[in-house]
């Protein structure tokens, strides 16, 4: 990023930090605070164990410093502002999930948003239908990258420590299920023991497209299967009833052999598609009792994005690429590493190599990105 491009930025980060309307986290002044600030040279650095007292003193911060990126503890501290993470004495912790499309797919920056919506609405289904958590318990933020952020602020589980809500994570994720207790009990009601039958149902579906022999085949080759064995055989011509048990969450009588080659590690094809019904959280975000989070209403330096909050029910008709916008169309010219298409603010752009002329919203995000410089005399106004 050369100077013309770093003060493009800084200028309209400028704009919108005394134009905005900033937000602050609750129980402000027990929050250690983070900034990384716009700075040309490649040492990127966090200043950190900041401490603010009142939401006025943190918003004139942001607008006089006019940071790229703006964080808060996702921790409660006696001492937020003490140099030392054990100065600081924690005592507790808001609950978070991160989703982010980087862990579930390489594309297009609108599709891995909509990916990432559906493993987030994922969650927020768990969380309501399986593990008893309210709407109104639970605060969500577009990150302003590539994903969401899931906030539960509650009294009874601020102290939890880090193992217990490696369970609670482990739950969404899929992590260490016994599939011996998923198979053998009954399940009708939303939970593993429905989501792993449904699995292991559209997995055999999948030999009723192969004929006999070929399904066999298959089978056999499945590790631990047995070359000699009958199994294969077995199973293959009890497939219907198998199906129909496991959709109708009845109990089944698979010998236990049979159902640890089905469901093992070594089995991608049914691995694959268990996977799939977990929500793809980012592990050791939700598991750090000290994590800093970006702040809701401030911009993700990486693509000049707003972290948005929502309530639950927005989140279906949400589209980051006009609502987290707050730049707007006035004409920039941007010199474009490469050829790059995207949507953004309801318009399609596809833009060559080179030098081309793009809406202000739209050259923040390719410079934010480090995919594009401004041109000379590329800044068609000055905040």
């Amino acid at each position: 990023m050369n100077h013309a491009t770093l003060e493009f930025l800084r200028q309209r980060f400028s704009e919108y930090y005394r134009k905005g309307t900033l937000m602050t986290p609750p129980s402000l002044e027990q929050r250690e605070w983070g900034f990384i600030f716009f700075d040309i040279s490649s040492d990127v650095r966090m200043r950190r164990h900041m401490a603010f007292q009142t939401p006025d003193e943190a918003i004139t911060y942001m607008r006089s410093m006019v940071p790229a990126h703006v964080y808060y503890s996702t921790a409660y501290y006696a001492l937020p502002g003490a140099a030392t993470m054990n100065d600081k004495i924690w005592s507790g912790a808001d609950l978070i999930f991160d989703l982010d499309a980087d862990h579930l797919m390489r594309g297009p920056y609108d599709t891995m948003l909509l990916r990432v919506k559906e493993e987030t609405v994922k969650l927020l289904e768990m969380l309501i239908e399986e593990l008893g958590f309210s709407e109104k318990e639970i605060y969500i933020a577009f990150s302003g990258g590539r994903g969401y952020h899931v906030h539960i602020r509650r009294s009874d589980i601020r102290e939890w420590g880090s193992q217990e809500r490696r369970e609670l994570v482990d739950y969404v994720c899929g992590i260490g299920i016994d599939p011996s207790i998923m198979m053998k009990r009954p399940f009708t009601q939303a939970g593993w023991g429905r989501r792993y039958r449904r699995a292991l149902a559209t997995y055999l579906k999948g030999f009723r497209q192969l004929d006999r022999e070929e399904a066999i085949s298959h089978l056999r080759s499945l590790e631990g299967m047995g070359s000699r064995s009958k199994r294969p055989e077995t199973l293959y011509d009890g497939l219907d009833d198998l199906i129909e048990a496991l959709e109708s969450g009845r109990r089944i009588t698979l010998n236990d052999k049979i159902l640890r080659i089905l469901t093992g590690p070594g089995n991608s094809g049914f691995t694959t598609i268990l996977h799939e019904q977990a929500a793809r959280a980012d592990e050791p975000v939700t598991t750090d009792i000290k994590r800093l989070i970006r702040l809701p209403s401030s911009l993700h330096g990486g693509s000049g994005l707003r972290v948005t909050p929502m309530a639950f029910g927005e989140l279906h008709e949400f589209d980051p690429l006009s609502e987290a916008v707050v730049f707007g169309e006035t004409d920039v010219r941007v010199d474009l590493a490469f050829p790059f298409s995207m949507p953004m603010l309801g318009t399609s752009y596809t833009l060559k190599k080179g030098e081309n002329t793009v809406p202000e919203a739209l050259a923040v995000f390719l410079c934010c990105r480090g995919i594009a410089d401004l041109s000379e005399g590329g800044m068609s106004r000055r905040a």
